[in-house]
This record gives structure tokens, sequence and C-alpha cells, in this order.
């Protein structure tokens, strides 16, 4: 026969089981969820897949996706530690160089995103006076360089897109990424290898990207509710970050890099908790889709970890358009047989897309049948491209040690 005491035992032995079973799944989420760095192949493919359709359980309504989009956009930033966001400082940009080709011009530009840190890069415009001007960013991915000039934003296929969205109406900006191109105003500090030395990259890349948007928004005639960002690789990483923190973004084109299961190859990347910590938990294809209900081109291919967007990342991105009712302004142009590139094909679906969205004249780069030439585009050379040379060398001022950098 039970005894109340022996009730009262087992009772208390029920309540200790449960809270022992509470306090393991606390410690198993606490764990899912610590901060760490998603780095590289973080992920299988198919739990990148799984990822996905866990968020997705997560939400069923707008309101519900945009408090998680909040709580992901801040802890983004929290990351990368721009939150808050730092002051803004004086630009004082410098414009050289002035050269005129067949419906562009190319300057070169730098300008200080804090004090003494020095953003480098090209400003393209149209030849042809408009009343305003859509502004383009390009940054530049960790491309090589190729059988023309240097690597990243030196390159043929840099110098062709930029030139390309300038004759059609944009202001247009190539810029370095850190410790590429001119960017390498640290001493002992030297490409490639000091790229990947700057631990806090993440942060001093994006910031860099919202202080372009900045100075592409000083120059006279350009349209503050018309800008768009595309890039590749790298560039397409800095493009949906940007995209997805700052709100004057108006059209994104992420090329050949948008996966749920990698996560960047670079430390510019992945080399600050932007993805995972004790608030928050995100993949790349997430971090796209923040950036809804805004016009969006995917560009992927099949020979790179973006061979899975028209089954996995597309679709789940095309969902969080439909909350908004704007899943028309959303698109994927795959390439199956091709690699990982910002090539003539791949080009080929961003100039009209960015034509629509940003109110660009497609037929200034229309040939006779309609089809887009890009064969008026004059290649420069990369020595013609700096904007700091023996003549113009960059201010004494300039930080020379990365520790100087806040």
């Amino acid at each position: 026969m039970e005894t109340k005491s022996g009730r009262t035992r087992m009772r208390v032995l029920q309540v200790f089981l449960v809270f022992v079973c509470l306090l393991s799944i606390s410690f198993s989420q606490m764990k899912d969820h610590k901060v760490t760095l998603r780095q590289d192949k973080f992920l299988t493919e198919e739990q990148g897949k799984q990822e996905l359709m866990n968020f997705a359980k997560s939400y069923s309504t707008k309101a519900q996706w945009e408090k998680r989009a909040d709580n992901i956009r801040k802890h983004i930033l929290v990351g990368a530690e721009l939150y808050p966001m730092p002051k803004k400082t004086a630009l004082k940009p410098i414009i050289t160089s002035k050269r005129t080709h067949d419906g562009y011009t190319v300057e070169n530009v730098a300008f200080e995103s804090m004090p003494g840190f020095f953003v480098t890069g090209n400003l393209y415009r149209p030849t042809k006076e408009h009343k305003s001007y859509a502004v383009i960013l390009c940054p530049h991915g960790h491309f090589f360089p190729d059988s023309v000039s240097g690597g990243g934003r030196f390159r043929k296929d840099m110098q062709i897109r930029c030139a390309t969205f300038a004759k059609m109406g944009a202001l247009v900006f190539a810029y370095d990424m850190v410790g590429w191109g001119e960017s390498t105003q640290f001493e002992n500090f030297q490409f490639p290898q000091s790229h990947d030395s700057l631990r806090k990259e993440v942060k001093y890349q994006l910031w860099n990207s919202i202080r372009a948007v900045d100075f592409m928004l000083t120059l006279k005639g350009a349209d503050p509710k018309r800008i768009g960002v595309t890039g590749a690789s790298g560039g397409g990483t800095q493009t949906f970050l940007l995209a997805a923190v700052d709100n004057r973004v108006s059209v994104s084109v992420p090329v050949v890099m948008v996966a749920s299961h990698f996560f960047g190859g670079c430390i510019c990347e992945s080399g600050m908790p932007i993805h995972q910590s004790t608030k928050h938990l995100t993949n790349n294809a997430d971090i796209a889709a923040l950036f809804a209900p805004k016009p969006m081109l995917l560009v992927s291919d099949g020979d790179d970890w973006t061979k899975n967007n028209p089954e996995v990342e597309y679709p789940y991105i095309r969902n969080v358009y439909k909350l908004y009712g704007a899943e028309d302004v959303v698109k994927n142009s795959h390439f199956p047989k091709e690699g990982h590139d910002y090539g003539k094909t791949k080009r080929a679906p961003v100039y009209p897309f960015m034509a629509k969205h940003l109110k660009l004249d497609l037929t200034l780069i229309q040939d006779a049948s309609g089809k887009i030439d890009e064969s008026f585009v004059t290649f420069e050379q990369t020595n013609d491209m700096k904007v700091f040379t023996e003549k113009n060398p960059r201010p004494a001022y300039a930080i020379r040690a990365i520790e100087d950098l806040k």
C-alpha cells in the first residue's frame, strides 16, 4: 500500500526529472546559439537546407518575420561592432584625373570613412546629362589579376560593368576591399596575406560600404531613392550585408554568393560573429531575405556553393517576399553549366534588372537587334586608375598602424 510519504517522494522525483529535462533543453539551446563564427562550409548542404526550413517555421506572418528580421539586422551590426552606429565624420573626398570615353567618364577617388582611414576607388559617370542619377556601388570580390590589368576593382570584368552602368545613366563607384588595390596604407601590410590578418575586417569593410553610400549621395544629381549595389563572390557578400543593414539601398544584386551552408571563405565575410550569437542565428540566404520587399536578383551557377539556389535558397527568399505580396520583384538567374565569376552571360540579366528598377536607359547599351553591346568599353591600365601616386601621395596624416583603427 502506497504511503503519503511515498507519494510525496514520487512527486518530488517527478518534479526533479522535469527540471533536469528542461535544464537539459536550455543548455542545448544555449549551446546551439552560443557566440561563434560560422565560416567557410560551416554546414553541409543538407544542414543548410534544413536550417532554412527551421527558420521558416518560426514565422508565418509579415509582422512575425519583421520582428525576427529586426533582431537579426541588429545583431549583425552588434557582431560587426557597428552597434550603435559610429559617428560619421568628414569624408574629405579626393577626386582626380578625369578621363572621357564613349558614353562615360572615369575618375580616381579617395575619401576617409573614418579620420585617417582611406577608401580608394574609381568613380564612373555618364557623359549624357540627366535630371538626376541613380547610384550603383560595385564592391569587388576575391578575384586576382586578369590578362588586362590588376585584381579587384582593376579587373576587366569590373571595368566593363561599371562603364556599362554609367553609360545607362548611373553614377557608379568601384572600391577596394581592405588590403586590396590601394587600400594598403598600413605599415607591413602587404596584399594578399594581410587581407586575411586584420581580424575585424568585416567591421571596416561594411563601414566602408556604408560610407561609400554617403559619399555617392554628395555628388550632384545623385538620387537618394535610386541606390543599387552589386558584386560577385566576396563582393556579393558585401552586397547582401549592405542591403540588409542600410535601408537607403533600393536594389540588390548579389552574384554567385548567396548560400545557406557556405559563409564565405575570407575573414572579411565571416571573421566576426555576425551570423550567430546568444541572441540570434542566421545564414547568408536568410540575411539576403532581410532585403524584402525591395527588388533583388540572385545570380547563381552550377559549379560553386550557389548551385542549389533554384531549389533551396531562392524559394526560401521568395516565400519571405510573398509575405509582402512582392514575389514579383525577386528573381533568380541560374547558370547550371557555368562557374564562379561575374562574366558576360551573368551580366546580361543584371543590366535589364537594374534598368527596370533604377530607371536607367537600357537602349543606350543595346545594338540594333536589341542585344547588350559592351564593345564600347575602353580598358584602362592599373596605374592610370590609382588615386595615390608619386605626384599625388596619400596624405601624411593617414593611419599607418592597424592598431590605431578604432
